[in-house]
């Protein structure tokens, strides 16, 4: 028998074994990062709101970033959970903050600066970095004609690490930093000549150069650099192994192919195609789809020259116009929008003027009531093109700044803005290409008033007149360019 001390031992002996054999199963059981994630089902990502990475348009969330994270979300069968930072510095913030964000996905540069503050994915888009300069002024060759020229780029930005090297070589550069811009607003900035010169990506230029006819290249600064993804540091690579394995694949299955092509493979503006060709399609498409267009205008009781002008603009009155973001059609639906509408075949004029139509109504009814006619018109189509929420950011804008938010000509004024990351910071949906609205609705009111003018002798054209739609010899846009700028 043993003794009650000799007892005491062995039961202490025998606690202290099964915990640390307990200690042991828990640590063995601990799953690593990849499995937390799939076990939580929700993959968190950090992003900058810009149009290269991520951004809300009326097709939805986009950008180049947003799409790609969203693809390898899927792989690891779980929910993508986007969340923005203000600024880069930002971003390395939270992502090493405990229960932080799991990686960045954020058109980053994979920086020797960067590497002591996070870790770095296989590379997946190849870019250089460009000197920015506007039109009319010197062009800029070589580094040493950066010295003596107001130069702004992204605080944290790896332009501002490239700039430090370079100012070393020459003492005499100078430069500033600031987080409160996006590259957007910096190629403003050149456009307008508030600075002399930026620093963008190659990437970024080519997406956003088409909306500033002043600026121009310099010169390519340094080596090629390679965009990434970026982890918090630390010495669990589970979830790094899987981000690489995508991007390999992606790389190797033409994914990341279709992405360059769909976001920087082509230049996605709107534009005028000038009066003659237009004269020559109202003769030669436009009998094809009238009767539809009047039919479907009869039955929402709206204008049907407005609403073959909006076909006009958005396909040229072209059946099976395809674009690179997949809206299709005369009437350019979105599948989602063609699904809600009843359309089942997109590319039948009929079937699309007939969603087109329905949808112009659909969204001309949700706007509040304080909008009326003509204005809620002008507001439908903004909505028709860049979508709801981004509108009622931009009638926010305009109520902040002392202006009618019921009125095209202030909201007008402000859609912009929502480009410009001063302003759309501020706003509940975020960025959004807020110039192509208004020159959608621009575009739709010349057609329209041309096909008002060719259409004037019949009795909808009086009606018309009647309405306060349209008044012949008077064009609003003539108006309104007598307004002082802001």
């Amino acid at each position: 028998m043993f003794s009650q001390t000799a007892f005491r031992k062995r039961c202490a002996y025998w606690l202290l074994a099964t915990g640390v054999l307990l200690m042991l199963g828990s640590c063995a059981d601990k799953p690593n990062e990849l499995e937390r994630i799939q076990e939580e089902g929700v993959l968190r990502v950090i992003t900058r709101n810009s149009p290269a990475t991520y951004f809300q348009d009326r097709n939805g969330e986009a950008g180049f970033e947003y799409e790609l994270v969203k693809r390898f979300a899927t792989e690891l069968g779980v929910e993508l959970e986007i969340e923005t930072a203000d600024n880069i510095d930002e971003i390395f913030t939270r992502l090493n903050r405990p229960g932080g964000p799991a990686l960045a996905a954020a058109g980053m540069v994979a920086s020797e600066g960067r590497q002591a503050l996070a870790r770095f994915t296989h590379s997946y888009l190849d870019v250089t970095t460009q000197v920015v300069y506007r039109n009319g002024q010197r062009r800029p060759r070589k580094p040493e004609d950066l010295v003596g020229k107001r130069i702004l780029v992204l605080k944290g930005s790896s332009q501002a690490e490239k700039l430090a090297a370079l100012q070393r070589e020459l003492p005499e550069l100078r430069y500033e930093e600031s987080a409160a811009v996006e590259v957007v607003d910096l190629l403003r900035m050149v456009d307008e000549g508030q600075i002399d010169l930026t620093l963008v990506e190659s990437n970024e230029l080519s997406m956003n150069q088409v909306y500033f006819t002043n600026i121009r290249t310099g010169f390519d600064l340094g080596e090629q650099n390679s965009l990434s993804w970026i982890l918090a540091k630390g010495e669990d690579d589970s979830l790094l192994q899987a981000a690489n394995q995508f991007l390999d694949q992606a790389q190797t299955n033409g994914t990341l192919q279709r992405l360059r092509e769909r976001y920087y493979g082509h230049v996605d503006v709107l534009g005028y195609v000038g009066a003659y060709a237009f004269a020559t399609h109202l003769q030669q498409r436009l009998p094809r789809y009238e009767k539809t267009f009047r039919e479907t205008a009869k039955e929402h009781g709206i204008d049907w020259r407005l609403l073959a002008a909006i076909g006009y603009q958005e396909s040229h009155w072209q059946p099976d116009a395809t674009s690179k973001t997949g809206v299709r059609g005369l009437m350019m639906l979105t599948l989602n929008t063609a699904n809600a509408m009843g359309v089942t075949n997109r590319l039948d004029p009929k079937q699309s003027i007939r969603g087109g139509g329905k949808y112009l109504v659909q969204v001309r009814d949700s706007l509040p009531e304080s909008i009326e006619e003509p204005d809620r018109t002008w507001f439908a189509l903004a909505a028709y093109n860049v979508g709801g929420g981004h509108l009622e950011d931009a009638r926010k804008l305009a109520e902040a700044e002392g202006l009618n938010p019921n009125k095209w000509l202030d909201v007008k004024r402000m859609l912009p803005r929502l480009a410009q990351k001063q302003w759309y910071s501020k706003t509940r949906y975020g960025y959004a290409r807020g110039g192509e609205p208004v020159h959608f609705v621009a575009n739709i009111r010349r057609y329209y008033d041309i096909l008002t003018w060719v259409t004037q002798p019949q009795l909808e054209g009086q009606k018309l007149v009647q309405g306060n739609l349209h008044v012949p010899g008077i064009y609003a846009t003539e108006i309104e360019e007598n307004l002082p700028p802001l």
